[in-house]
């Protein structure tokens, strides 16, 4: 028995998420976020901006092109052990000691990650990150917003009591209602080409953020860089300037609340005695089984509700004292990873909610 309990225990430890949890996850998981987000894509990524530096530190003659060329290709072919990695994240407070370190053991010492730092490292990896993700949401508003429109088809016409604040006020359309759930979408899909311009800036400051170690060419080496990873050159790092990563988190619990908004209403409009919605594949009770309870609509209310708790964490880390932060920096790390696969599950949730309505409009 305690043989049983101490391995429940260990493999527990690898679960505490909801959103990875081993039946939890059945409600919050999103397995396409989640792949984004994995371990491996953030290396990968990490990997990418040291291969890019090699390669631009070379062509602006730091040190030899040719070596630079050999240690970016043995750097892209290098196999990270994790767990050291992990090691030294307890000891540096951030993965880059460590994995440069296992760099140099494959690749030319003198070419690799020479006048960078690990803030340069981390944050690109955290933008590269970032347009994965958004391409992943981009995809599904427009699909949820396609799903309403032929939801606008299907039923605008029928008649709905209009309430507010709760109760009945004049009669309307499904069509009205809807519209207020798919206007929002458009909106949230313009902001976030903004929000997406704003944060994929190639991260490149150097020890305290003023590119001094890269001289005359510091220009040149931004530039190649950013242009061998597709994000755009900055006139100066933004190691210690968040706005704009906290204005995508900002973003992501705008969604969020949209869709918590179109939850909130389809549980009111499921209600007994309202019943001016149908919907298939509703949730089960174990007590009361002739109960089917709007577990998809509820879900988008909990979402909501989570990210906007969250972004205060986000506003909180804004905070960078001087030219670099730990504590505010890492803060970062512990919320909007959470953000992201809230707002990811929370468009799949919603798409699949929109698209199990069989019926919207008043009862006849």
């Amino acid at each position: 028995m305690v043989a049983l309990f101490l391995t429940l225990t260990r493999s527990n430890l690898m679960s505490l998420s909801i959103f990875d949890h081993p039946w939890l996850s059945g409600l919050f998981g999103d397995a396409e976020m989640a792949l984004i987000l994995s371990s491996d894509r953030q290396m990968a990524h990490m990997l990418a901006f040291e291969a890019a530096w090699s390669r631009a530190c070379g062509k602006a003659g730091f040190f030899d092109e040719e070596k630079a060329e050999e240690a970016a290709r043995a750097i892209e072919a290098a196999e990270i052990d994790l767990a050291d990695i992990a090691s030294g994240m307890s000891k540096d407070g951030v993965p880059v000691p460590s994995l440069v370190k296992q760099l140099k053991a494959v690749a030319p010492i003198d070419a690799v990650h020479k006048g960078a730092t690990s803030q340069d490292v981390v944050d690109t990896a955290l933008v590269l990150t970032l347009r994965d993700a958004s391409t992943l949401i981009a995809d599904r508003l427009a699909k949820l917003e396609n799903s309403l429109k032929d939801l606008e088809t299907r039923f605008g016409d029928a008649p709905l009591m209009g309430r507010t604040r709760m109760q009945a006020a004049t009669e309307i359309t499904v069509g009205d209602r809807v519209l207020a759930w798919r206007l929002p979408l458009a909106d949230h899909l313009a902001t976030l080409d903004k929000k997406r311009a704003d944060v994929e800036k190639v991260q490149v400051g150097g020890p305290s953020g003023d590119r001094k170690a890269l001289g005359n060419k510091a220009e040149f080496v931004v530039a190649e860089v950013a242009r061998a990873l597709g994000l755009e050159a900055t006139e100066k790092s933004w190691h210690t300037m968040r706005h704009a990563i906290v204005g995508y988190a900002s973003f992501l619990s705008l969604v969020t609340g949209s869709l918590g908004k179109i939850g909130q209403d389809i549980s009111l409009m499921v209600q007994q005695g309202i019943e001016t919605a149908t919907i298939t594949g509703a949730g089960g009770s174990s007590a009361m089984p002739h109960k089917q309870n709007p577990v998809a609509a509820e879900l988008l209310v909990t979402l909501a509700r989570f990210n906007a708790t969250q972004i205060s964490a986000m506003h909180h880390a804004m905070v960078h004292e001087q030219e670099r932060s730990g504590a505010a920096w890492s803060l970062e790390w512990m919320v909007l990873p959470q953000m992201l696969m809230t707002t990811g599950r929370s468009l799949v949730v919603a798409i699949e909610l929109v698209q199990n309505i069989q019926r919207l409009g008043d009862p006849a």
